[in-house]
């Protein structure tokens, strides 16, 4: 902002937007011993946390980072070296692969949409929904299917597998459809944003 500010001043002035204001900001960044008791530490701090981040290998989060800092005497709030890490543009790595359930298909025919984002439905056996996620376990990733009855906010399908095949998904409808039996004609819709990156319908 002072540097628009400064930018324009020739033509503009400072006058329309707090001159004392500007002024303030233009003298603290000429003379830094005048800044506010927060930015000092602020400053201070963040060079701390550049420090630890970098003689880490680029790969400790705000958790790290901080409980390194009280190791060393470095007295700051965890809030405080997350917001620091935001503003520096600083960030932890993730442990573990990263898990995709979809994997979308551009050549991939798609359904009309049917539901529209109206997730509602008048009575039982109307209006279905699928969708399938992943929870880690001790023995790896585990993929859980369901499908669930959005006038009884039921799950009436489901199936876990190792794997994100598209077969176990088919698993949670067949038994869905086993235990409720809809009847031909009833107007059943199933709908699910799984199958692809676009949410997708079939009746």
């Amino acid at each position: 902002m002072i540097a628009f500010i400064d930018y324009h001043r020739g033509a503009n002035g400072v006058e329309p937007i707090a001159p004392s204001t500007y002024h303030a900001h233009a003298a603290r960044r000429a003379d830094p011993g005048r800044l506010p008791a927060r930015s000092k530490r602020d400053a201070v701090l963040m060079t701390e946390i550049r420090r630890v981040y970098e003689a880490n290998f680029c790969v400790y989060g705000v958790r790290k980072i901080w409980q390194q800092l009280d190791r060393e005497g470095i007295t700051a709030a965890r809030r405080t070296v997350a917001r620091l890490m935001r503003a520096m543009g600083l960030q932890g790595v993730v442990r573990g692969k990263i898990v995709r359930t979809t994997i979308p298909d551009p050549a991939a025919a798609c359904p009309l949409d049917r539901v529209n984002r109206q997730f509602k439905a008048a009575c039982p056996n109307r209006l279905w929904l699928a969708d399938f996620t992943y929870v880690a376990t001790w023995g790896g990733f585990v993929y859980a299917a369901f499908v669930v009855d959005v006038f009884a906010r039921r799950i009436v399908g489901w199936r876990v597998s190792r794997s994100a095949r598209a077969d176990f998904v088919l698993d949670a409808l067949e038994q869905a459809l086993h235990e409720r039996r809809p009847f031909a004609g009833s107007g059943l819709v199933f709908h699910s944003n799984s199958a692809a990156s676009h949410p997708s319908s079939q009746s």
